[in-house]
């Protein structure tokens, strides 16, 4: 497997749709909690309302960037894999069979976005 296959696959399919998908399931946001942690201290340290303005937006930004790199590197079908993996990590309390599926949907959807010689021929690109 290709380095650029790889990366794609951990960074945006495992981390950014599966990961995130299984932390919404679960009913936490690590990076919500490591924000408002941040957040607060700073603000300790220097209570200007600018700061925890950046501290609320930041997430949003953060989340806008990946789907953006998410895009830019896979494309139709990365976001397609992104999706399909985020639906994983969401189902895989009720079924894991089912999460189980998707995933694989989505690591195979990830390899092809990645691999610009079979996505050409299968017309993805």
């Amino acid at each position: 497997m290709a380095k650029k296959s790889r990366t794609y696959l951990w960074q945006f399919v495992i981390g950014l749709g599966f990961l995130s998908g299984l932390w919404t399931a679960i009913g936490i946001d690590p990076e919500a909690v490591i924000l408002n942690t941040l957040g607060k201290a700073a603000y300790i340290i220097y209570p200007d309302p600018a700061i925890r303005t950046l501290f609320i937006l930041l997430p949003t930004v953060l989340l806008l960037i990946s789907v953006y790199g998410a895009y830019r590197k896979g494309r139709v079908p990365g976001l397609a894999a992104v999706i399909a993996a985020y639906l994983a990590g969401l189902s895989i309390l009720v079924s894991t069979f089912t999460a189980i599926l998707l995933l694989l949907v989505a690591l195979i959807l990830g390899l092809l976005a990645t691999n610009r010689r079979v996505a050409r021929k299968l017309g993805f690109r």
